[in-house]
């Protein structure tokens, strides 16, 4: 057994990104059990197998390291270069968030974020750090790549629009207390989004309702 109390067994020692995403894991897996509130650094390594040097050589802190944990999972949509099929773009990325709300990660994010009044400042950073890093809403970084390329106008993209399917799919999932199948977030895109770019289906690259 290593000095982490670990038990993982000589010849497996990890380093660099394997290090780290193992590290990252349990850091999860231990807010998920434990809380924010009961959080630590010693805890953290006992899950990850390792010593907490390890942890301390990059993170100051257990904040830190769940900042930094999110910053590396939280999915990121990549619109089509060519901008050619905002159907298909918007769908993928409403499903790359419906992937994501079933993670664990997912559930971690919800644990700190509804920690807003004990831990105001590391809730704003995951707004700032992690959030708005990776376009502040789903299918808003989608939006902006075709409205920048012509395809609608930009000032079509307000605040409740980008905030359409992100809202909706956590309805979707939360009134059936299940996470949303592809037919759900196909109805949100031509039936929500869409119409709000006072486009249709056939019109964004889908097709033809009629």
């Amino acid at each position: 057994m290593d000095e982490s109390g670990g038990g993982r067994r000589a010849g497996t020692r990890r380093r660099g990104d394997e290090l780290i995403r193992a590290i990252h894991e349990a850091a999860i897996a231990e807010l998920l059990e434990t809380g924010l509130g009961r959080l630590t650094m010693e805890g953290i390594a006992r899950r990850a197998g390792t010593a907490k040097t390890s942890l301390y050589r990059r993170w100051s802190a257990p904040h830190e390291l769940l900042l930094d944990a999110f910053q590396r999972e939280f999915p990121q949509e990549v619109p089509s270069p060519s901008a050619d099929d905002l159907r298909g773009d918007l769908i993928r990325s409403l499903k790359l968030m419906r992937d994501w709300m079933g993670s664990p990660m997912a559930r971690a994010v919800a644990a700190v974020v509804t920690e807003r009044e004990r831990h105001p400042e590391l809730v704003d950073a995951v707004y700032r750090q992690v959030f708005d890093a990776k376009g502040g809403r789903f299918t808003r970084t989608v939006l902006l790549h075709y409205a920048e390329r012509g395809a609608f106008d930009p000032g079509l993209v307000t605040p409740v629009v980008a905030d359409i399917g992100e809202a909706l799919l956590f309805k979707q999932g939360f009134d059936s207390d299940a996470l949303p199948g592809d037919d759900v977030i196909a109805a949100i895109v031509d039936q929500a989004i869409l119409p709000a770019l006072g486009l249709g289906p056939r019109a964004a690259g889908g097709p033809d309702p009629g």
